[in-house]
């Protein structure tokens, strides 16, 4: 094969091989965890989207450390967290376009820190809702979150 035809095929394989995968959305910054997790709860509440519950995963799996072995923390994520959330207006709208979706409310977000950079990842709504009559519903909404995040992270 020429050197063009390996060129050719590698830009057609590059955005598949570093893409996200299908259902999940990753924003990184170079915040630090903590910053970044207040920056994320603080811009969802200025926008109505209440967080109901908080989860700090990285302290609760160092609790297994011993137990898990070499097992434990094999990507040396420097810390884990998560969050809970929900706005009832949305969750009408949702309702409305098709209830089945109400199965994707509360929404969730996990921040994750891994060499240096703070990962925001989050469902891709749109993605999960395909087929569903309330698929545009849907989209706008992981539309509205991904808005909120960006400017949360954005330095």
């Amino acid at each position: 094969m020429t050197k063009r035809w390996w060129s050719i095929l590698l830009l057609v394989l590059s955005p598949s091989l570093w893409a996200d995968p299908a259902g999940l959305l990753t924003l990184e910054t170079p915040l630090q965890l903590d910053e970044a997790y207040d920056r994320v709860y603080k811009a969802l509440e200025a926008e109505r989207f209440w967080v109901v519950f908080e989860a700090d995963m990285g302290r609760r799996m160092g609790r297994f450390k011993d137990e898990w072995g070499n097992d434990y923390n094999r990507n040396n994520l420097q810390g884990v967290r998560a969050m809970v959330f929900c706005n009832i207006e949305w969750t009408n709208r949702i309702g409305n376009a098709d209830p089945q979706l109400l199965g994707l409310c509360p929404l969730h977000v996990t921040l994750y820190s891994h060499r240096g950079r703070t990962h925001v990842v989050v469902p891709r709504l749109g993605a999960m809702a395909q087929g569903s009559p309330g698929a545009q519903a849907a989209s706008g909404l992981e539309a509205t979150i991904k808005g909120i995040l960006d400017k949360a992270i954005a330095r």
